[in-house]
């Protein structure tokens, strides 16, 4: 699964899922490359040629802009930090910004919403007056089973707390 609990489950880390690594791109480029020159060599030394070359560079091109962006819009990370005091849900995006949110432990929620949300089996947390999204970039499966983990940590965590702390 895209995303992994530390060893003393108060971590967690969740990153977007990667079908392609990045020595497949170089292959995918190649492989594209070379099938689309293969029909150009029945026009080799026509003015035809120069008028399909741009066509099938292009593809190339686009092709490589779309990977490039594709691995870019992957590149967000998340990170949550839950302690008996407090919850931390820090994330990276793309262009390098970071978001953050805290919450005290005891009155974070983990909340699931089949619908209504960007994406179906949608995952919030929920405290200090504010709901932030968590893992939305996992498949569904994955955020049911994220939902179920987030739930039984924060009470596992309430419960060390012994009861809840004054705010």
């Amino acid at each position: 699964m895209p995303y992994e609990w530390s060893e003393t489950r108060r971590h967690l880390t969740l990153w977007p899922h990667r079908s392609l690594p990045r020595g497949g791109f170089v292959v995918v480029i190649a492989v594209t490359f070379v099938l689309i020159m293969i029909p150009l060599f029945a026009v080799l030394g026509t003015m035809l040629l120069w008028g399909l070359l741009p066509f099938g560079l292009g593809a190339v091109a686009a092709l490589w802009y779309g990977l490039r962006l594709s691995y870019r819009s992957g590149e967000i990370v998340e990170t949550l930090e839950i302690t008996p005091e407090t919850t931390a849900l820090r994330r990276r995006n793309p262009d390098g910004s970071e978001q953050g949110w805290d919450c005290n432990t005891y009155w974070a929620r983990a909340e699931m919403h089949r619908t209504g949300g960007p994406v179906p089996w949608y995952v919030t947390l929920t405290g200090n007056g504010r709901t932030v999204e968590i893992g939305s970039f996992l498949s569904e499966d994955e955020r049911r089973a994220l939902y179920g983990e987030l739930a039984s940590e924060l009470a596992a965590q309430r419960a060390t707390d012994g009861g809840g702390a004054a705010t």
